[in-house]
């Protein structure tokens, strides 16, 4: 038996209506599938900044005071960008993932109608024939001709109600589809628009913050560390100490000068002495020998 034209028609209709929901059923499943993998490599990055944070802040605690200032500052700014991106995640979760997941169950609702719409649809063609077949074996026999028409009927009337409904609800499934692709991706620019317009006013803020650092003062600082004042105090100890051994070599040499010089005079005076007395007693025996003479 032929196709009638209007049995061609709702084969096409329901190719359409078929290849449409298994065009969102497969590609809101893969949508679903890597925005939430976004968000999760989001979440990833999320906990790798709050680490940075952590470190970073260990890190300051241990530097001199200029620079341990900014860098906690940077620290408290870099730790609101991920409060911030924490934010991010959730919105992506309940905004943009949640929905497309909820697809899942608008899919299976509308394949349960083009599933009930098909069988009315077979049960049409079934009755169809066979009213043809009773018309072929029976062409005089009016009662089962009739009953099969009144079976046709039925399932005529019983398929066009659900086709209808089926149009209905097809309808309103590609409106929502829009009106929620539009809502979905709106909400999904928006929340990362949202983000990183607070991230760059935060990751600013955490710019200024290190680049504020006073080095001179902070070299001032670790240079003195390396001659704290208590080193200082002994150092100018040994130095005054020193001076005053110096004092005292240079006195104790000035005076053992003087002590050898005099030293040396009364040596210079005995001998003069001891030549005069030598002088004395050789003119004392030259008189005794004229004498005796």
């Amino acid at each position: 038996m032929s196709r009638t034209p209007d049995a061609r028609a709702r084969d096409v209709e329901t190719r359409k209506i078929q290849e449409s929901i298994t065009n969102v059923e497969k590609y809101f499943g893969e949508m679903c599938k890597h925005f939430a993998a976004y968000a999760r490599k989001t979440a990833a990055l999320r906990d790798k900044g709050d680490y940075l944070v952590r470190l970073i802040g260990q890190y300051a605690d241990t530097e001199t005071p200029n620079l341990k200032m900014g860098m906690k500052q940077f620290t408290d700014n870099l730790a609101k960008v991920q409060d911030y991106r924490n934010a991010e995640v959730e919105r992506l979760e309940a905004k943009v993932i949640e929905p497309l997941k909820s697809y899942g169950a608008v899919v299976r609702r509308q394949r349960e109608d083009l599933k009930s719409t098909q069988n009315a649809r077979d049960r049409e063609s079934k009755q169809m024939a066979q009213l043809e077949r009773a018309r072929q074996k029976n062409p005089s026999d009016r009662q089962i001709i009739s009953q099969a028409e009144s079976e046709l009927q039925r399932a005529t009337m019983d398929a066009t109600r659900i086709t209808r409904h089926l149009e209905e609800t097809i309808d309103d499934f590609e409106k929502q589809k829009i009106r929620d692709i539009k809502k979905i991706f709106g909400e999904f620019v928006h929340i990362e628009m949202a983000f990183h317009a607070k991230a760059l006013e935060l990751y600013t803020l955490a710019y200024q913050n290190i680049q504020n650092v006073d080095e001179e003062a902070d070299l001032e600082v670790f240079r003195t560390s390396l001659h704290p004042p208590e080193y200082q105090s002994r150092l100018d100890i040994v130095r005054a100490n020193s001076q005053m051994s110096l004092n005292r070599t240079e006195s104790f040499m000035g005076t053992s000068g003087s002590t050898q010089q005099h030293r040396a005079n009364l040596r210079q005076m005995k001998r003069e002495a001891e030549e005069e007395e030598e002088d004395s007693d050789d003119e004392s025996e030259e008189s005794s020998s004229e004498d005796e003479g």
